[in-house]
């Protein structure tokens, strides 16, 4: 048998922040989290905290 990882992995939802971010050049609006936020719709990187 093949697997992938190993362990346990426990992730608490809760602390995962959910923000809400605007896309300069297409006005897309989206939640993101992460450091590197991207424009689900153009790819830009050209984005802000909406």
């Amino acid at each position: 048998m093949c697997s992938a990882g190993g362990g346990d992995f426990n992730l608490d939802i809760e602390q995962l922040k959910v923000e809400r971010y605007k896309c300069n050049d297409c006005g897309n609006k989206f939640d993101s989290l992460g450091e590197k936020v991207v424009c689900p719709s153009c790819w830009s990187e050209n984005v802000i905290k909406d």
